[in-house]
C-alpha cells in the first residue's frame, strides 16, 4: 500500500504540473504578441554595421511601407512617386524603382547613416539633378541601382565602400578621367545601352578598379577593345558594338576570365591564340564577320560561333595536339547561319571527347536561299530512336535554344553573382 500511495502522490503532481503550464502558457508569445524579455529580430545584420536598437513599430515615411518582418528595409517602388521622401536613419535598402523622380536632393538623406543598397531604377533621373556628394556621403551603400533613367553623365562621386553599380539603358556619354577613382571595392560595374564611344576610354577609366569582375559595355558605340582591364576581371560583356579587330595578346593580362560575349560586332580575323585562356568557359562571337575558327582552350564548355561567314570548321586549328591529361572541356557549339556545306568532321571527338550538342541549324550558303544540313541538331547519348524523333518534330532544336538563351541572359544579368 505504501508504495501505491507514493504512485499516487506522485501522479497528482505531474497532473497540477501538466495543468499549471497550459495554463501559463501565452500563444501570443508564438503568435503576433512580443514578450518583454524576448529580444527584437534583425533582418539580415552585418557585421560592420550596427544598425540602431529599436522598438517596434519602426519609423517609416508615410508614402512607403516598411513590413515588420524586415524592419530595415522601406519600400516605395510603384508609387507614382515624383519626389523622394526623407529617410529614417535605421533604413538598411531602399527601394524607389518605377517611380516619376527627377531629381536625387541631399535633404532626404540628412540622416541616414546605415543605408547599404538603394534602387532608383526606372525613373526620369538627370545627372544635373543629382546633389553633388549625396551619395558619397554614404559610406556604408554596397549597392546602387540607377538603370533605366536619362543619367547623361556617370554619377560621381561615389562612397569607397560601392561594390555594386547598375547604371544600363541610360544616356550616358562621357567619362570623367577621375569619375571611377576611389573605388577599391567594385567588383559589378554595367553600363550597357548607353552612348559610350572610343573617346571616353582613352583614359583608362577602369586600370585602377583591382577588384572589379563583371565588366558590362554591350550596346555602346565602340569600336575598338577597351584598354588595361583590370586582371581581376571574370566576366566582360562587349556585344552590339563595332569592334572590328582583337590585338594580338590582348587577353595576356586576364587570366581569370570565364565568359566573354562578343556577339554583334564586325569581327573579321581572330589571331589564333587570341583566346588561350586558362579559365574561359563560355565564349559568344554569333553575328560577326569571321571567316576561320581559332584555338579552343581546354576550359571553354560553350562555343557560339553562330550568323558568320564561316565555309569550313578546321578541327586541328581549334585542337591542334590531343593531350589525355588536359581533356578538352567544350560540351555545345552553335555554328548555324554560316556557310557549312557538310558536318564538322569526326576527328571533334577526338579533340573534344565531351561533346553533347552541335547546332547546326540552317546555312546561308547561298544569299537568296538559306539551306540546311541533313543533321540540324548532332546530339550524342541519345538512341537512334529518340534522335529520330527529336529531328522530325525539332523539340531538340527548340528545347537547345530556349535553355541556352536562358542561360545565356544569366551570365551577364547585372544580378549575376
Amino acid at each position: 500500500m505504501g508504495i501505491l500511495s507514493h504512485l499516487s502522490i506522485l501522479h497528482l503532481l505531474w497532473a497540477a504540473l501538466v495543468f499549471c503550464q497550459y495554463e501559463d502558457y501565452d500563444f501570443e508569445d508564438e503568435y503576433g504578441g512580443e514578450p518583454d524579455h524576448q529580444v527584437p529580430y534583425y533582418f539580415n545584420p552585418d557585421a560592420q554595421v550596427e544598425a540602431p536598437r529599436f522598438p517596434f513599430p519602426v519609423e517609416c515615411a508615410k508614402e512607403c511601407f516598411c513590413p515588420p518582418a524586415f524592419p530595415l528595409s522601406m519600400y516605395c517602388d510603384h508609387r507614382k512617386l515624383k519626389t523622394i521622401p526623407n529617410i529614417p536613419n535605421h533604413v538598411q535598402q531602399l527601394y524607389l524603382q518605377n517611380n516619376n523622380i527627377e531629381a536625387v536632393p541631399a535633404e532626404p538623406f540628412t540622416n541616414v547613416t546605415f543605408i547599404r543598397e538603394i534602387n532608383l531604377s526606372y525613373n526620369n533621373i538627370k545627372f544635373h539633378m543629382i546633389d553633388h556628394g549625396v551619395f558619397a556621403k554614404l559610406s556604408h551603400l554596397v549597392q546602387l541601382h540607377l538603370q533605366h533613367n536619362e543619367l547623361e553623365e556617370f554619377p560621381f562621386p561615389l562612397p569607397s565602400s560601392l561594390e555594386r553599380l547598375l547604371l544600363g539603358f541610360n544616356n550616358i556619354s562621357r567619362l570623367p578621367a577621375n569619375a571611377l577613382e576611389g573605388l577599391p571595392n567594385m567588383t559589378t560595374l554595367d553600363l550597357c545601352n548607353n552612348l559610350l564611344d572610343d573617346s571616353v576610354l582613352k583614359e583608362k577609366p577602369f586600370s585602377n578598379m583591382k577588384n572589379l569582375m563583371q565588366l558590362n559595355l554591350c550596346n555602346n558605340k565602340l569600336q575598338t577593345m577597351p584598354p588595361d582591364l583590370p586582371p581581376s576581371l571574370r566576366h566582360l560583356s562587349l556585344e552590339n558594338n563595332s569592334i572590328s579587330h582583337i590585338p594580338e595578346n590582348y587577353f595576356h593580362r586576364l587570366p581569370h576570365i570565364i565568359a566573354l560575349r562578343m556577339s554583334h560586332n564586325n569581327l573579321q580575323d581572330i589571331p589564333h591564340n587570341t583566346f588561350n585562356l586558362p579559365n574561359l568557359l563560355e565564349l559568344n562571337l554569333g553575328h560577326n564577320k569571321l571567316k576561320q575558327v581559332f584555338y579552343i582552350p581546354s576550359s571553354l564548355q560553350h562555343l557560339y560561333i553562330e550568323d558568320n561567314e564561316i565555309e569550313n570548321i578546321n578541327v586541328t586549328v581549334m585542337c591542334p595536339s590531343l593531350d589525355p591529361l588536359n581533356i578538352k572541356q567544350l560540351t555545345y557549339i552553335r555554328v548555324d547561319q554560316n556557310k557549312l556545306t557538310s558536318p564538322i568532321s569526326t576527328y571533334a571527338f577526338f579533340c573534344f571527347p565531351l561533346i553533347r550538342t552541335i547546332y547546326y541549324g540552317e546555312q546561308n550558303v547561298t544569299v537568296s536561299r538559306p539551306s540546311q544540313l541533313r543533321t540540324p541538331v548532332f546530339r550524342r547519348f541519345l538512341t537512334p530512336e529518340e534522335f529520330q524523333e527529336a529531328e522530325d518534330n525539332h523539340e531538340t532544336l527548340n528545347q537547345e535554344t530556349e535553355e541556352d538563351h536562358e542561360a545565356e541572359d544569366s551570365y551577364f544579368h547585372p544580378y549575376y553573382h
